[in-house]
C-alpha cells in the first residue's frame, strides 16, 4: 500500500540527484522538508544551496555534523587502515550519518517518511512486506551502499530516483531549471579527502602504527623488496610494488603485526569463498545455509554463493566459482536477483 501523500524529510546535498528528488516529490503532493548535512569541511550555508531550496520551495535546515562525521567514518576510516583492512567509507557513512541522523531528525519533527536520491528502489513484495531493490539504472544503483539500514526503517523509506536512469534525472533537472543552482560535479569517492589522494590523507595524520618501511614477501616467506608504508596499498593492486618478475605481482595479504606486505602471482588471488562478520539482515536472518547472489565489491557483478550461518550476524560464503581479490574491510552485499538482502564486512578470505 503506497503511504498518504503527507509531510516527508528529504536529504538536499545541493546536487542534481537529491534536487530532482525534491522537485519529483512535490509534484507528487508531498510537503518536503529538507535538511543539508554538513559532514567534512562545509562551511556555513552557501547561497547556491539556499536558492536551490528556494527554486524547489522547500524549507531548509542546515546541520553540521561534521564532529559526528568525524568520530564515525573519518576514524574508521583510518582505524581499518591501521588493522591492514581496505574500509568503505560510504557504507559505514550512510548507516550512522545520512541515514540515521536524517531518521532522527524526522523523529523529533514528527514526521513518517524519509527520502533521499539515492539510485535505489524501496517497494514492497506481494504480502506487503517493504523490501529494497536495486535501480533501475544499473551503472548507478546504490543499494550496495545502504544495506546495512535497519529493517525497521525500511517501511517509512522513499527513494523518487529509483526507477530513473541518470540521463532522465539530468533532463528533467533541466526541465526544472535547475542547471544554475545544482553543484555541477558527481561526488567525490570519497568526499571528505578533498585535493590529496587517500595515502596523502592518511600519512598527514600520522597515526600510530601506521606508515613504516618494510618488507614485500611471498606466500613462503621470501623477501622481494621493501615497501614505504601498508597504507599505500590493497588486494589485488598490481602497481606500485616495484618488483621486476617474469609475470605481475598482485598484493595478496596485509600484515600490519609484522609490517608485511604479501605478494603473489595472478592464480594466487582467487578464492573459493570468505568470512563474513557483522551481517546485516533486511530479511528474517537464516538458520540453515541459503543461496542468493554475492557482491565482494561496488562494482562487482556477483557471484552465486551459499551462506552458512554461523550466528544470527556471522557466516561463511562459499562462491560457485573463485573471486579475485577478496579483501577485508570491504562489504559483501546478498541479493536475490535484483532484491537486497542484506550484507556485511569481510574478515578473510577462504582459499
Amino acid at each position: 500500500m503506497r503511504p498518504e501523500k503527507k509531510l516527508i524529510v528529504l536529504s538536499l546535498s545541493g546536487g542534481w540527484d537529491s534536487a530532482v528528488a525534491a522537485a519529483l516529490l512535490r509534484q507528487q503532493g508531498w510537503t518536503v522538508k529538507a535538511v543539508h548535512l554538513r559532514l567534512a569541511g562545509e562551511a556555513t550555508a552557501s547561497s547556491h544551496l539556499v536558492a536551490l531550496a528556494q527554486q524547489l520551495g522547500v524549507d531548509l535546515l542546515e546541520l553540521d555534523l561534521q564532529e559526528d562525521f568525524s568520530q564515525s567514518v573519518i576514524d574508521y576510516f583510518i582505524r581499518e587502515y591501521q588493522q591492514g583492512r581496505t574500509p568503505n567509507p560510504c557504507v559505514r557513512c550512510n548507516a550512522a550519518i545520512k541515514f540515521g541522523r536524517l531518521a532522527q531528525i524526522a523523529q523529533q519533527w514528527g514526521i513518517d517518511y524519509l527520502a533521499t536520491g539515492h539510485y535505489v528502489r524501496c517497494q514492497p513484495l506481494p504480502n506487503g512486506e517493504p523490501a529494497l531493490w536495486q535501480g533501475v539504472d544499473q551503472f548507478k544503483d546504490q543499494s550496495y551502499f545502504i544495506h546495512r539500514l535497519p529493517r525497521e526503517i525500511l517501511p517509512r523509506l522513499i527513494f523518487p530516483l529509483g526507477h530513473l536512469t541518470k540521463t532522465q534525472v539530468l533532463a528533467l533537472g533541466q526541465q526544472l531549471d535547475l542547471a544554475s543552482l545544482v553543484r555541477q560535479p558527481e561526488s567525490q569517492e570519497i568526499c571528505f579527502i578533498g585535493q590529496e589522494n587517500y595515502v596523502e590523507f592518511l600519512r598527514s595524520r600520522k597515526p600510530q602504527g601506521l606508515t613504516g618501511v618494510g618488507d614485500i614477501v611471498n606466500r613462503q616467506g621470501l623477501v622481494l623488496g621493501r615497501h614505504r608504508g601498508l597504507e599505500g596499498f590493497t588486494v589485488g593492486q598490481r602497481r606500485g610494488l616495484g618488483l621486476t618478475a617474469p609475470e605481475p605481482y598482485y598484493v595478496l595479504e596485509i600484515l600490519p603485526e609484522s609490517n608485511r606486505l604479501v605478494v603473489g602471482f595472478r592464480d594466487e588471488l582467487f578464492s573459493s569463498g570468505l568470512v563474513a562478520e557483522h551481517i546485516n539482515w533486511l530479511i528474517d536472518p537464516p538458520e540453515q545455509p541459503m543461496t542468493a547472489l554475492a557482491r565482494i565489491r561496488y562494482r562487482h557483478p556477483g557471484v552465486t554463493c551459499q551462506i552458512k550461518p554461523w550466528s544470527i550476524d556471522q557466516g561463511e560464503v562459499i562462491f560457485s566459482q573463485p573471486q579475485a581479490a577478496v579483501t577485508p574491510g570491504q562489504a559483501v552485499v546478498f541479493y536475490d536477483r535484483d532484491r537486497l538482502l542484506g550484507g556485511g564486512w569481510i574478515e578473510r578470505r577462504i582459499s
